[in-house]
């Protein structure tokens, strides 16, 4: 049973990130008056499940000169990564699946591994591209992990603990965003950084770049990059609610409180 808590908030994260990609590209394609994924089922709902079937499918290319190891590697620790931030979330009213009193702790500092697979990425594929896609990528990484961590801090001092499910506990009365507003419109703008979208996409800038430093990864490999930062995605949009937006969370499963919780969480994706 154990096993299984811990492998189904996977589960879902993954379903939720392959349905958050079609959402979004539906989106676009609204906004740009053209139809979107339309072929692949009703409204094109299998549209994820085609994509990844293809990624999984198609050839693996690899630059000649390009360090193998490396280059295998890099993908693989994003996604590793990305999927062990899962189990610290307090999916479970009770506790957390990494239910120590530092687990706040332990998610920063994996975190920051991220930063590893970007430059063995752009090292490893030996192209200029890709390594400066990868310098510009670790840049910001390290520029705006301060800032995260620093935006956190009054929180941690107020509730006296680095525990996550202590801190949303300690929401019973009072959110933290009327408390800390400025920090709450700061950090949205940090993990918009944290997770390269727009505006702070330079990593992955197309116009100068081509594809930043997965321009010359295809296949499976590049599916998981692109799985590793939609999940980070998931995993801060989760976190701003946690740390923020949390009200009454022991009546999490059996009021209102739930449907409001669904709602955030849909705003703070979009």
């Amino acid at each position: 049973m154990y096993f299984l808590e811990i492998i189904l908030p996977i589960l879902s994260f993954l379903i939720s990130v392959a349905f958050y990609t079609l959402s979004e590209r539906k989106l676009i394609a609204s906004v740009q008056r053209r139809s979107g994924p339309n072929i692949a089922g009703i409204f094109g709902l299998f549209q994820p499940i085609v994509d990844g079937l293809k990624a999984i499918l198609k050839e693996q290319v690899r630059p000649l000169r390009s360090f193998f190891l490396f280059f295998i590697l890099a993908p693989f620790i994003c996604f590793l990564i990305s999927l062990l931030l899962i189990n610290i979330l307090a999916l479970n009213y009770s506790r957390t699946y990494f239910d120590e009193y530092l687990n706040i702790i332990f998610f920063l500092s994996v975190s920051s591994f991220n930063v590893f697979g970007i430059i063995l990425a752009g090292w490893g594929s030996n192209s200029k591209y890709s390594l400066l896609g990868g310098l510009r990528g670790a840049a910001q990484i390290f520029s705006f992990e301060m800032c995260f961590l620093s935006l956190l801090l009054p929180i941690f001092l107020i509730n006296s603990s680095f525990n996550l499910l202590e801190i949303i506990l300690n929401q019973k009365s009072i959110s933290n965003y009327i408390i800390f507003f400025p920090n709450f419109l700061y950090f949205f703008i940090v993990i918009l950084a944290e997770t390269n979208r727009i505006p702070f996409d330079l990593p992955e800038a197309e116009a100068e770049l081509v594809a930043g430093y997965n321009v010359e990864y295809s296949s499976i490999n590049f599916a998981m990059f692109f799985l590793a930062e939609y999940t980070n995605m998931l995993i801060n949009s989760y976190l701003i609610i946690f740390f923020f937006l949390f009200l009454n969370f022991k009546k999490f499963f059996f009021n209102y409180n739930f449907f409001f919780f669904f709602l955030e969480k849909i705003i703070i994706f979009f």
